[in-house]
Parts: C-alpha cells; sequence; structure tokens
C-alpha cells in the first residue's frame, strides 16, 4: 500500500491556515483512508523550514510521498483542482478495502 506524505506550511493560527488544514485532511480521509500522514509546519515559528522548503506563500501544501513532489498553494477550497494537483486517486480508483 503506498502511504503518501504531506507537509503543510501555514503562517500562525489564522482562518485561512485552519482552512487549509480542514480541506487537506479532508482530502485525505476521503481520497486516501488510512494511508496517509500530514505534517503541519508553522512557518513563522519554524522559518528555517519553510526556507528549505522554498516557501514563498502560506498556506502551501507539498507532497512529499510518493514522489514526485507536488504543491499546492492556497486553502484547497477547490477540492477537485486540489485533488488532482497533488496527484490524489479519485475516489472511484480507490481499492474496495480503501474505500
Amino acid at each position: 500500500m503506498t502511504v503518501y506524505s504531506f507537509r503543510l506550511y501555514v503562517a500562525g493560527k489564522t482562518e485561512r491556515s485552519q482552512t487549509a488544514e480542514v480541506n487537506l485532511r479532508f482530502l485525505c480521509d476521503s481520497r486516501l483512508p488510512g494511508g496517509y500522514e500530514v505534517e503541519i509546519v508553522d512557518a513563522s515559528e519554524r522559518p528555517d523550514l519553510a526556507e528549505d522548503g522554498r516557501i514563498l506563500a502560506t498556506p502551501t501544501v507539498v507532497r512529499l510521498a510518493p514522489l514526485p513532489q507536488r504543491r499546492v498553494i492556497g486553502d484547497l477550497s477547490d477540492h477537485g483542482r486540489a485533488a488532482v494537483a497533488l496527484g490524489l486517486p479519485a475516489a472511484d480508483e480507490l481499492p474496495p478495502d480503501r474505500r
């Protein structure tokens, strides 16, 4: 089973940051049930990680695995576009044991 790994860069506990996290977790729960991990990085508290990740705007989500990396800037409110941009399987492509 492929495990997807994401890092979400936010800047503080803003409404936009929280919306991005909720949307990312919704996408993962619906498209990758039981097969993902999410790390939240507050760029204002960890500017070194944001710089290492070349993060220019927040919120930004980076798909770390599987390769290749993909990134999306924004709050992920357009679930369809965000799922395609992150390379997530469509709900009807999930194996029966993960639906």
